[in-house]
């Protein structure tokens, strides 16, 4: 599945006529030295595109909005070489419309004391002129990521490529369409939402079908391809019979099989890119959808248990939020299920039904069908395997009916090294940040769902950072947090998001 367009960050440098034509040759040629280096230094994960130096009004509403107009712009750098007089930006900041960074940095990394004058001061003015352009955008309230330093510096790349990763986010939020086969699971509340508003937050789209319009697809495909994708995935995972009957066992996965083609062709022939699915509602069905929901996880769609559409699209956001980064570790839907309160062995005993993303498997994955107490059909077959250890995030993006908020809590994956022969689900073992107690407390108060979206590739700040570009408010749950400071911040929040 293709998870994004190939797109490229443009970066702009302020400046003004004032010291004349000489000067202005110069900026251009820092800003051509500092874009080359920024894409030959290897640590970001697009292209950075050098536009003309900005120095009036024109200029710089032209620029922004050829940005708006270009699909492969993800959003623009910018950076005062010199004194840029900030009410030239008003218009164009006015009517831009996607992520923008600015850099503060200079082009030179050391004061060069033997031969500085005023005539190098007057052109090296970054120091006070992104003061300058900083105080537009607050004195505007518009948002924007600051990152200071020197360009060509490791970390301050890093800082560059992490906002690059948000911008994305940000720029593929409102291309994100969820398939809701059925509703809601019955009487439950923090799976539900209001799907105008999360439409007008963060551009998603999200319609209900009958599971009869989807099972249809599922009946119409063909034995030959079904057999094939049964071959592909008895070639590429363990087969873990236990006992059971060999051609029984690939019966049932054949049907699961079958679900994996019909689901993926009414996902691609009505263009949506993530889906959920609830076991209150079969009708058609042979099978929960088990190892189907795991494949198209791993291809890029997002996926919410029990009609979770608000997870299943925070899944699919952060699969397009990693698809370009270098070693991913993973990303897929996750559950809360059990403790482990053993003194110094705390932690959360993560899982689902059957539905978890082989992408943070951490060894091949093995098929199983084993009986499902849910749904009332027949023993479905499934994916199992444990994940890799690790940092990552899990995230809940809840709706507190007049607004959002995202719950962001950093995690670390622990070894598993106790088998559990008798579960026959994918599992991860977490310890939240600061520690279980806290950890859970928090995110208890913050009123965090059971389903999240989980990431070993995201950071907390880039999901903050996502957040506030949407306009919702965010809470993060790390190595800080102290249950008296995360409910005053709680307290706060709800008087600045009402």
């Amino acid at each position: 599945m293709k998870t994004g367009k190939n797109y490229k960050f443009w970066f702009a440098t302020g400046s003004q006529d004032l010291y004349g034509a000489d000067c202005l040759e110069v900026v251009a040629d820092h800003s051509r030295i500092i874009v080359e280096g920024l894409n030959k230094s290897g640590n970001l994960p697009y292209e950075v595109v050098l536009k003309p130096t900005l120095i009036d009004n024109v200029s710089i509403r032209k620029t922004f909005n050829d940005a708006n107009a270009d699909e492969e712009c993800a959003g623009v750098i910018t950076w005062m070489h010199t004194f840029s007089p900030a009410k030239s930006w008003i218009l164009g900041l006015k009517e831009f419309r996607k992520p923008l960074l600015h850099l503060h940095t200079q082009f030179n990394q050391e004061i060069p004391y033997d031969s500085i004058d005023m005539d190098f001061m007057n052109l090296n003015q970054s120091a006070h002129g992104d003061r300058e352009y900083g105080h537009i955008f607050s004195r505007m309230d518009i948002e924007r990521k600051v990152i200071a330093g020197y360009w060509d510096d490791k970390n301050v790349q890093e800082r560059i490529a992490s906002w690059m990763t948000t911008a994305i986010g940000i720029m593929e939020s409102s291309h994100i369409r969820v398939l809701r086969i059925g509703d809601n699971m019955r009487n439950v509340a923090v799976t539900e939402g209001d799907k105008v508003e999360a439409h007008i937050k963060f551009g998603w789209e999200i319609d209900a079908y009958n599971v009869t319009d989807i099972a249809e697809y599922v009946q119409a495909v063909s034995k030959g391809d079904i057999d094939a994708l049964v071959d592909e995935y008895y070639s590429k995972y363990d087969i873990l019979l236990e006992g059971r009957d060999a051609n029984e066992f690939k019966k049932h996965v054949a049907v699961q099989a079958g679900i994996e083609i019909g689901f993926e062709k009414f996902l691609v022939e009505h263009d949506y890119h993530a889906i959920v699915t609830n076991f209150q509602m079969l009708s058609g069905l042979q099978q929960l959808p088990g190892l189907a929901i795991q494949r198209l996880m791993e291809k890029g769609y997002g996926f919410g248990g029990e009609g979770d559409w608000k997870t299943a699209a925070m899944v699919r956001l952060m699969k397009l939020m990693t698809a370009n980064k270098k070693d991913a570790k993973g990303t897929s839907f996750m559950e809360d299920y059990t403790y482990n309160l053993v003194p110094g062995k705390e932690g959360i005993l993560q899982a689902h039904m059957l539905e978890v993303c082989p992408s943070i498997a951490d060894q091949k994955p093995s098929i199983k069908v084993c009986p499902l107490s849910m749904g009332d059909r027949e023993d479905p077959a499934r994916l199992v395997f444990t994940s890799k250890t690790g940092r990552g995030i899990a995230t809940s993006l809840i709706d507190l009916g007049t607004r959002f908020r995202l719950i962001i809590n950093e995690v670390e994956c622990l070894p598993q090294d106790i088998p559990m022969p008798k579960l026959p689900v994918a599992t991860a073992f977490w310890r939240p940040e600061p520690n279980l107690s806290t950890g859970a407390e928090a995110w208890i108060y913050a009123g965090g769902a059971h389903h999240t979206a989980f990431s070993y590739d995201i950071t907390a700040e880039q999901m903050s950072d996502w957040a506030a570009a949407m306009g919702i408010e965010s809470v993060i749950i790390d190595k800080d947090t102290t249950i008296r400071n995360f409910r005053n911040e709680l307290r706060w929040n709800s008087v600045f998001y009402k």
